[in-house]
């Protein structure tokens, strides 16, 4: 046989055992992909097709399991007690138990030393001396559907970390859509995020729900058809309230919360939440639990009555979720908590034998002012106490540098003299013999400087734990304050509060649904700063940058990932 035959034949060969070989390589291939396990969901394969953080504001961490028998709803509480993964015993690892920092602290996965966001509202003299800002304050944006003449703006701005919806949004490319809905600014705003498309509250007046220009310029049509087609007025006549404060009167009933669902699900219809290719977030914070809790205190029967009532409406909205994102429920991950806890009114921890007390901040401002004047200015008062909400006390550092006083020196000065101030505020009838189930004298158990935490000097045991937690860099010069257990300012007969270190204002749930999740109750110490570690987690994306939370690896279901076919030898 020639040569030049011989190769063509030898090529031939060749050619047909290359073709064999990579047909076999390719099946073996196709074989491995249909039986290799499916890699677990990410944020980029939009499973879930939607995570909602939903926040009852004010709901303390007993409450579902104090009114479980009331919940006879299969996809409201039940949702997460029979459903989901239920962690009763939750507590915030900070002192400073109020909204806006709760809000921030579920969002970023971090305390207040890490977002910044330590009260509600608190004195900037460098924007004003004339007026508290509140933590969403923020003048650059103006109010967009404000309909009772507000003047103010708001945004995120000081809070200082990303929250779990931003790192979607950046994980995504900016494809996720994350939205924050509540009947409070803070709690819509903070929760949802630097990167949300829109952060939705109420006016206060009207009831209307409003934005600001750092999200849009104007609402869009679908809100202003919300607002518009009466909707809060059926609210008023559910709740058998007049004309005016809408926030005050509708918020305090059942009636304001499917108010406030019912725009959640305009929202989700008409942005397209739980539709797209990529996983979306939408937050969501029930308000009224707080606006009646505050009013009535968590022992009222009226209380109960609004837990039973928000027990109906997830019920319907998560309902809503299974009919309207797709793929249902299966494609819906929730989490469930609470911003802070509350105590039981004054008068109600009293008649239990509780040594209860309520007293005047503002009573307590003036005598601390008093005293000050006296030392500094004993011919003419001098205002040093700017004041702002508990359990910070706030100083006016101008009035102190007039006497040439630095901040360490005046904060320590305050520290030294507020138990005395505070006692010399009360009664003689209280500081007489007290019944034991009567309110008693309010007492200081601890006072903490800024200088002083800003330097970690602090004891080394949990309540230290918890202030250091605490820390912010608003607010100027102030001190950190708590009064014994069940003392508040400002409540008595009824009603209560929540700032305080103790268990009672830290206790919230934590439970979460959702296809990762083993059914169950676990018992173990938890942290609302857990949720955004553990959603991040889930979805593949960057924990928020100052998350502090852990993953509760104990409730996940077992990964599967898919790996690729073993070369053959």
């Amino acid at each position: 046989m020639p040569f030049e035959t011989f190769f063509s034949h030898f090529a031939a060969i060749l050619f047909g055992m290359r073709k064999r070989f990579f047909s076999l390589v390719i099946s073996a291939a196709m074989a491995a992909a249909a039986f290799a396990p499916a890699a677990f969901a990410n944020a980029y394969d939009a499973k879930p097709k939607l995570v909602v953080i939903l926040v009852l504001d004010q709901f303390r961490g007993d409450y579902l399991d104090r009114f479980r028998d009331d919940f006879k709803t299969p996809n409201g509480f039940n949702l997460f007690l029979k459903r989901g993964a239920y962690f009763p015993e939750c507590y915030y690892d900070y002192a400073n138990t109020m909204t806006a920092p709760g809000h921030s602290t579920i969002a970023t996965g971090a305390y207040t030393n890490g977002h910044n966001i330590a009260v509600n509202d608190w004195w900037d003299l460098s924007r004003s001396t004339t007026h508290e800002f509140s933590s969403v304050d923020d003048s650059d944006y103006p109010l967009v559907g404000a309909s009772s003449g507000a003047e103010s703006g708001a945004s995120p701005r000081n809070e200082l970390a990303s929250t779990l919806g931003d790192e979607v949004v950046l994980g995504t490319g900016g494809k996720a859509k994350l939205f924050g809905i509540s009947l409070k600014d803070r709690a819509a705003i903070l929760t949802s995020g630097h990167a949300s498309r829109g952060a939705y509250w109420i006016d206060h007046a009207t009831g209307h729900f409003e934005t600001s220009t750092y999200y849009m310029k104007t609402l869009p049509a679908w809100v202003e058809d919300f607002n518009n087609k009466g909707r809060s007025e059926q609210a008023r006549r559910e709740a058998g309230a007049s004309a005016g404060d809408f926030y005050g009167k509708v918020g305090a009933s059942p009636a304001a919360v499917s108010y406030e669902l019912d725009f959640a699900k305009a929202l989700i219809d008409h942005e397209g939440l739980g539709k797209d290719d990529v996983t979306d977030v939408l937050t969501i914070s029930i308000s009224s639990t707080d606006i009646l809790g505050h009013e009535v205190g968590p022992d009222s029967p009226r209380q109960r009555a609004m837990i039973d009532a928000v027990d109906v409406d997830l019920n319907d909205f998560f309902n809503f979720l299974q009919t309207h994102v797709d793929g249902g429920l299966d494609n819906v991950w929730v989490s469930l908590t609470g911003d802070h806890g509350v105590a039981p009114s004054p008068s109600v921890a009293a008649g239990e034998g509780m040594p209860a007390a309520s007293f005047s901040s503002g009573a307590l401002n003036a005598e601390l002012d008093r005293e000050l004047s006296a030392k500094f200015s004993p011919n003419e008062p001098v205002k040093f106490v700017l004041g702002g909400e508990l359990p910070y006390i706030q100083l006016d550092a101008r009035a102190f540098e007039r006497f040439s006083v630095s901040e360490a020196d005046a904060e320590g000065l305050v520290a030294k003299i507020l138990p005395g101030a505070l006692d010399a505020t009360q009664s003689a009838a209280l500081r007489a013999a007290p019944s034991s189930r009567a309110l008693r004298p309010a007492t200081l158990r601890r006072v903490y400087t800024k200088v002083q935490i800003g330097s970690g000097d602090v004891p080394n045991t949990e309540e230290g734990h918890l202030i250091l937690h605490s820390f912010t860099t608003n607010g100027g010069w102030w001190v950190m304050v708590s009064p014994g257990m069940y003392q508040m300012s400002g409540f008595v007969s009824s009603g209560t509060t929540h700032f305080s270190p103790y268990s009672y204002d830290r206790h919230v749930p934590l439970a979460f649904f959702g296809s990762p999740f083993v059914a169950g109750t676990y018992l173990q110490r938890t942290a609302p700063v857990d949720i955004a570690a553990t959603f991040a987690a889930l979805l593949r994306v960057n924990q928020p940058s100052a998350c502090v939370g852990h993953i509760l690896t104990e409730a996940i279901k077992p990964m599967t990932v898919a790996s690729p076919a073993a070369p053959r030898r």
